[in-house]
C-alpha cells in the first residue's frame, strides 16, 4: 500500500485538480479538457476520500467506457493506496451484479451472452424475407444496438427516428427496420441468449422493480464516479439512476468537445444538463493542458472556435498549454495517397533516428480502410507497427505461451532473485533475447510481444513498495487481471489507428493523414449535427499529440491521377496556404506579420487573459472567440505601442482593433510602467 498521506495526495495536484479532490460529496461535475489530467484528478479524489476516512473503499464504484481505462484506473488507485475500490466498465459492473442476483431473483443460471449480433440479425432478416449481405447485416446490427442503448423499442422506432430526423440504414425504410428489431428479439428468446445491451436493461429493470435487491446494491455502493460522461447513453443513464436511487453522491467527468460516439447512442445531454438536474452541483473546469505544446493547443482551440454556436463552440473549454514551446504544426499536401504514405514513413524514420520510440508515434486516419497503404509503406521502410483494433495482445500465441511458462515458474521461483530477473530468465527459454532480431516480420513481432512483458515486469517492480517487493506470483496475477480487462502493456511499434480508436490515447508524434473533404468530414456526414461531430473527431485527433503534429492529405487517390481533392474545410483559415492565397487582397499594414520566438512576458500574458475573461463574461461569449491564447502570447511578446504594431499580429484584424485596440495598448503600456 502507498504510504502517501492525505496532504501528499493533494500536493500532487494543481489548484483546479485539487478542487476536484476536495469535493468529496456530490453532486460534482468536472468539465475536463483534453490532456488536463482528469484521470489523475478523480483517482486522487477517491484516494483522498479513502485516506481521510470519508469513503470506505468497497463503497466506491467508478465506471468508465473501456476495459483499458478501467484497468488503468485500478492501477493508479492501487499505487495511491486505495485498494478495494471497484473500477469497471458499465457492462462489467452490470454483468457482475446481474450474475450475482439472477439465481436469487429469476432462478438458475443467467442466459448465455451473445458475443456477436450478426448471426441473429441475419436470421431475423431471413425470417422477414429480407435479402441481406454482410455489409447490410453489419449496418442493421448497429441500428439494433442504437435502438437498445437509446431505450427505443420496435413499437417506438419509427416515431423516434422521425423526431430526431434519423435516417434508416441504407436500402431500408424505418418500418422494415422496426419489424427487424422485433424479429431479432424473438430469435434471441428462442435461442435463450441475451446481448450486451440486455445486461444493462435487465439489471436496470430488476433494480427498479425488486426493492430488496436495489437496497442491497445501494447499501454496498454509496459513492459513484462516472468518467467520459459525455459518452453516456440513455440506457447507461437509466442504470446509473437505479444505482443512485435518488441519492446525490455522484461525480461525473467529461468534455462535450470529445463527444464522438453519437452514432452508438452516446449523448452529451446528460453532462450539459447536470447542473440543471442537480441544482447546487459543484462544477469544476480543468483547462490546464499538460499533454501538448502551445502550438498543438492553439490549433485545437482555433478549430473549435471556428465551429460557431451551432457547432458547439459555446460549450468548448479553451485549453491553456502548460508545456514549453515546441515545433510548429506541419501541413503537407502530397501528390497522391501513395506519396503521402511514403512521405510519412520517411518522416517517422527521421524521428526514430533522432531517438523517438516507435511506440510514441501514431498515424491516425478516418476509416480503417486507409490503413493498408501506411502498413505497406512502413513495412517497406523496415519500421515495426501495430494496427489498433487488430489481434488483441493477450490473445497472441506467444503471449499465451509466455504466461503459461511464467505461471509454472511462479511455483518454484527463488524469492531471493528479483522478479524482473526471473521473468527474463523464463522468457529466454521462449525465444526472447536482450536485443531484437534483425529479421522483420513474424520473428520481430514475437520478440516485441515478449519485450512488452519484460518492460511491464520492470514497471511493476518500480512502483512496488519497498517493504513488499513483487513476486512472479503477483506478476502473473497482474497479467491475469490485465488480460481480463484487455489492459495490454505497450508494444514497441508505430501505432496505426482510426480517429475513433485513438480516443483516450496520446503519443509524442502524431500524423493526421487523409485529411481531405469526403474523409474529414466523411461524405456520410450530411446533417449539421453530423458535421459538428466530425469536427470534434478531428479535435480528438489533434489533441492526441504531445509535441510533433503533422496534418496531411493526398491531392489524388492514385499516382498520376487528377488532383481533384481539397483539404478539409475544418482547416479553412488555419492551413498556411490559405494565408498565402489571400495575400494579394491583404492591406499593406498586414503584409509584414511579426515573427515570434514563443518567449513572452508571462505577467503581461496573465493580465491580458484576465481582461479577456471579463469581456467574455460581460458579452456572454466564449473567451477564445474574443482573442485566442496565441494572439495574447504574441501581444505579450512584442508589446505593441501603436495601432500599426497591433495590426502586424496574427489574429488581430480591423474589427478587433476597432473594438479592443485602445484597451490592449493601454494594458501593455501600464504593464511597462
Amino acid at each position: 500500500m502507498s504510504n502517501e498521506s492525505a496532504d501528499q495526495i493533494l500536493e500532487a495536484l494543481d489548484p483546479d485538480q485539487r478542487d476536484v479532490a476536495l469535493a468529496l460529496h456530490g453532486p460534482v461535475c468536472v468539465l475536463a479538457g483534453a490532456g488536463t489530467g482528469k484521470t489523475r484528478a478523480i483517482t486522487h479524489r477517491i484516494a483522498y476520500g479513502v485516506r481521510t476516512g470519508v469513503y470506505t473503499p468497497t463503497s466506491v464504484l467508478a465506471v468508465t467506457f473501456t476495459a483499458r481505462a478501467a484497468g488503468e484506473m485500478r492501477t493508479r488507485l492501487r499505487e495511491l493506496g486505495a485498494t478495494g475500490v471497484q473500477a469497471r466498465t458499465f457492462h462489467a459492473a452490470a454483468l457482475r451484479q446481474l450474475s450475482y442476483f439472477w439465481p436469487k431473483v429469476v432462478g438458475g443460471a443467467p442466459p448465455r451472452i451473445l458475443e456477436y449480433k450478426a448471426p441473429v440479425v441475419g436470421e431475423a432478416a431471413r425470417r422477414l424475407g429480407l435479402g441481406v449481405d454482410r455489409i447490410a447485416v453489419r449496418d442493421l446490427s448497429s441500428e439494433v444496438e442504437w435502438s437498445k442503448v437509446s431505450l427505443v423499442t420496435a413499437d417506438d422506432y419509427v416515431k423516434a427516428c422521425a423526431a430526431i430526423d434519423r435516417p434508416a440504414p441504407a436500402g431500408y425504410d424505418h418500418q422494415t427496420v422496426a419489424r427487424l428489431i422485433a424479429s431479432y428479439e424473438e430469435v434471441k428468446t428462442e435461442r435463450s441468449v441475451i446481448d450486451f445491451e440486455d445486461v444493462l436493461l435487465m439489471l436496470g429493470d430488476m433494480l427498479s422493480s425488486q426493492g430488496a435487491m436495489a437496497d442491497e446494491v445501494r447499501r454496498q455502493y454509496r459513492h459513484f464516479v462516472v468518467d467520459e460522461y459525455q459518452d453516456v447513453s440513455p440506457l447507461q443513464q437509466f442504470v446509473l439512476d437505479q444505482w443512485l436511487g435518488g441519492r446525490k453522491e455522484l461525480c461525473v467527468v467529461g468534455d462535450p468537445s470529445q463527444t464522438i460516439y453519437s452514432f452508438t447512442g452516446a449523448t452529451p445531454h446528460h453532462l450539459l444538463t447536470f447542473p440543471k438536474k442537480y441544482p447546487g452541483a459543484q462544477v469544476v473546469k480543468l483547462v490546464r493542458d499538460y499533454r501538448s505544446t502551445p502550438q498543438v493547443v492553439t490549433l485545437a482551440n482555433q478549430l473549435l472556435a471556428r465551429a460557431g454556436r451551432r457547432g458547439g463552440a459555446h460549450q468548448a473549454l479553451e485549453l491553456v498549454a502548460q508545456r514549453p514551446s515546441g515545433p510548429p504544426v506541419a501541413y503537407v499536401a502530397y501528390d497522391d495517397d501513395e506519396a503521402e504514405a511514403k512521405g510519412i514513413a520517411a518522416q517517422i524514420g527521421r524521428l526514430l533516428a533522432a531517438g523517438t520510440r516507435a511506440s510514441e508515434i501514431a498515424i491516425l486516419y478516418r476509416t480503417n480502410a486507409q490503413s493498408e497503404g501506411f502498413e505497406q509503406a512502413l513495412a517497406d521502410a523496415g519500421i515495426a507497427y501495430l494496427v489498433r483494433g487488430g489481434e488483441r495482445f493477450f490473445q497472441r500465441k506467444e503471449v499465451r505461451d509466455a504466461i503459461v511458462l511464467l505461471r509454472g515458474a511462479a511455483r518454484s521461483a527463488d524469492p531471493q532473485v528479483p522478479m524482473p530477473e526471473t521473468v527474463r530468465d523464463v522468457l529466454i527459454t521462449a525465444g526472447w533475447a536482450n536485443e531484437p532480431p534483425s529479421a522483420r516480420g513474424a520473428a520481430r513481432e514475437r520478440w516485441e510481444s515478449m519485450q512488452a512483458l519484460v518492460a511491464l515486469a520492470d514497471d511493476v517492480a518500480r512502483v512496488a513498495p519497498q517493504d513488499a517487493p513483487p513476486t512472479v506470483v503477483s506478476f502473473v496475477a497482474e497479467l491475469d487481471e490485465r488480460a481480463s480487462a484487455q489492459h495490454a502493456p505497450t508494444v514497441e511499434g508505430v501505432t496505426l489507428a482510426s480517429l475513433h480508436a485513438a480516443k483516450g490515447l496520446e503519443w509524442d508524434a502524431v500524423f493526421l493523414a487523409g485529411m481531405s473533404e469526403g474523409l474529414m468530414p466523411i461524405s456520410l456526414a450530411e446533417t449539421d449535427e453530423a458535421v459538428a461531430e466530425e469536427r470534434r473527431l478531428l479535435y480528438v485527433g489533434i489533441t492526441r499529440a504531445r509535441e510533433h503534429l503533422q496534418v496531411s492529405f493526398g491531392r489524388s487517390r492514385n499516382p498520376g491521377g487528377r488532383a481533384s481533392r481539397r483539404r478539409t474545410r475544418f482547416l479553412d483559415g488555419l492551413w498556411p496556404d490559405d494565408e498565402q492565397s489571400r495575400a494579394p487582397r491583404r492591406s499593406r499594414a498586414n503584409q509584414n506579420k511579426v515573427q515570434l520566438t514563443g518567449e513572452y512576458d508571462q505577467a503581461l500574458f496573465e493580465q491580458l487573459r484576465e481582461w479577456r475573461l471579463s469581456v467574455a463574461q460581460e458579452t456572454d461569449k466564449p473567451a477564445f472567440t474574443i482573442l485566442v491564447d496565441g494572439t495574447l502570447a504574441a501581444i505579450a511578446e512584442t508589446r505593441p505601442a501603436s495601432v500599426p504594431d497591433l495590426a502586424r499580429i496574427n489574429g488581430i484584424g480591423p474589427a478587433k482593433i476597432e473594438r479592443y485596440g485602445a484597451t490592449l495598448l493601454d494594458i501593455v503600456a501600464r504593464s511597462a510602467g
